[in-house]
């Protein structure tokens, strides 16, 4: 497995609203998706990519979770060979990963020692560029 390109980052926010504004409307970054499904709520930003940045207000994360880093995105490739073979490779080492199936992308997502959020993924489609909607979708990939 080789990282080829950081991908995006994702930050967990207090006030999904308050936060789309500024960074759309402060920093200008162009939104292109939403999510909003069993108590998560994100927005996602684009640069050009199917997205570059996103942020997440999540119920479940209550008043006691601290804001900051989600997860950071690494692509490893285009080919889904490349991402069962990056799950084979991180089963021998004894990392737990849960594979996601974002339809534009297709991802591992995994802990690093003091249990921040990686996500490695593979571009599975160039769909996004004529429905922006489709990075946030989700549902489970079997791999």
């Amino acid at each position: 497995m080789q990282i080829k390109s950081l991908g995006h980052v994702v930050i967990r926010v207090s006030d999904i609203k308050r936060s789309e504004a500024f960074y759309r409307d402060t920093l200008g970054l162009p939104v292109c998706a939403h999510f909003n499904e069993g108590g998560v709520n994100m927005a996602f930003f684009t640069l050009g990519n199917h997205h570059d940045f996103a942020i997440m207000e999540s119920a479940e994360l209550g008043e006691s979770a601290a804001s900051g880093l989600d997860h950071v995105a690494f692509k490893i490739g285009d080919e889904i060979e490349e991402l069962i073979e990056a799950k084979n490779a991180l089963a021998k080492l004894g990392v737990e990963v849960e594979p996601v199936d974002h339809d534009v992308t297709k991802s591992l997502y995994l802990s690093d020692p003091d249990g921040n959020g990686v996500e490695l993924y593979i571009d599975a489609s160039d769909g996004w560029r004529e429905d922006p909607q489709r990075v946030a979708a989700v549902a489970p990939l079997e791999i």
